[in-house]
């Protein structure tokens, strides 16, 4: 099995999870605290696009694998996450 470098003597995956754990944490709170606008929806969906992507990377398996296995994941939060935004851009700019 190969080595993984550890920081602080905690694996990446474990680093990852408590990640992970830290967005879900604040995405609550934005949500808790009643807090809008554009920024604040473009900031919720970047966390939620960084945690789908460090799942596909890091639980998936997709960090070790090589050739186009890493693309249907990105692609995937990619396409969804960029028409999101351009709706809550298009919304916002009518107001």
């Amino acid at each position: 099995m190969k080595s993984t470098k550890r920081k602080l003597g905690i694996r990446p995956c474990t680093w990852v999870y408590l990640f992970l754990i830290t967005f879900t944490f604040v995405t609550s709170q934005v949500g808790q605290m009643g807090l809008s606008g554009l920024t604040v929806s473009l900031l919720v969906l970047m966390l939620a696009l960084i945690k789908g992507q460090l799942v596909g990377y890091y639980f998936m398996g997709l960090g070790r694998v090589k050739g186009l296995w890493h693309w249907p994941v990105f692609i995937w939060l990619f396409i969804p996450g960029i028409l999101i935004g351009t709706a809550f851009y298009l919304t916002a700019a009518r107001v």
